[in-house]
């Protein structure tokens, strides 16, 4: 896939609308009772960029980025103002934040994710973005250093510990996070006079696999 590891700004970013989306599949059976199944493993998030543009600089800041990022074809990261940290948003990432793993002797690399819990249920999801300079890491509760116990890629989200983990050890994280995603559109419509009436353009933007 087609990735610049080029973050939109964030300060076009803030104020923007958005959060994530689940397809799910419903029959419903003569009897009245539903069959409920989804075909997506994962979430998808989609946001609005243009909700974020206060000036016509703002906007001259937003077509660069589109042009350089050529439309729809290249993706890019995007800090999702609501959930972008392993805690809640008014905290700071703490090592002991998400479970990534348990060792068995052999492993070394570790794949960074979130869990989303709520009533017993819980959702894991993938972290393939993490920020550079924001990843802690620990194991059975000893914190490491990174580029000295382990090493992260900020491409894929993986952790790579210096040595494996013995058997029934936990590895736990805390970071910040962006979201991979590409615009959702290959055309930015906007008039100068409609944008300073108060108008702002629709760019939507939207989650990429990666």
């Amino acid at each position: 896939m087609s990735f610049h590891d080029v973050r939109f700004p964030t300060d076009l970013s803030f104020g923007s609308v958005g959060g994530p989306e689940r397809r799910t599949d419903i029959v419903t059976l003569t009897s009245g009772f539903e069959e409920r199944n989804t075909p997506w493993a994962h979430s998808r998030r989609r946001f609005d960029a243009g909700l974020g543009l206060r000036s016509l600089d703002d906007l001259a800041e937003l077509i660069a980025f589109f042009e350089a990022r050529q439309g729809q074809l290249y993706g890019f990261r995007w800090k999702d103002w609501a959930d972008f940290k392993s805690c809640a948003p008014s905290q700071e990432p703490s090592v002991a934040d998400q479970l990534i793993g348990t060792g068995d002797g052999a492993n070394q690399s570790f794949a960074l994710s979130k869990a989303y819990v709520s009533g017993g249920a819980s959702y894991s999801r993938p972290v393939t973005k993490p920020v550079a300079g924001s990843v802690l890491v620990e194991v059975d509760g000893v914190e490491l250093t990174e580029g000295a116990n382990f090493t992260v890629d900020t491409a894929t989200g993986m952790v790579t510990l210096d040595s494996a983990p013995g058997v029934g050890q936990d590895i736990r994280a805390g970071f910040a996070f962006d979201v991979p995603v590409r615009f959702d559109t290959d055309r930015i419509h906007v008039s100068a006079g409609a944008f300073n009436a108060g108008q702002v353009p629709d760019v939507p933007v939207v989650e990429v696999r990666v």
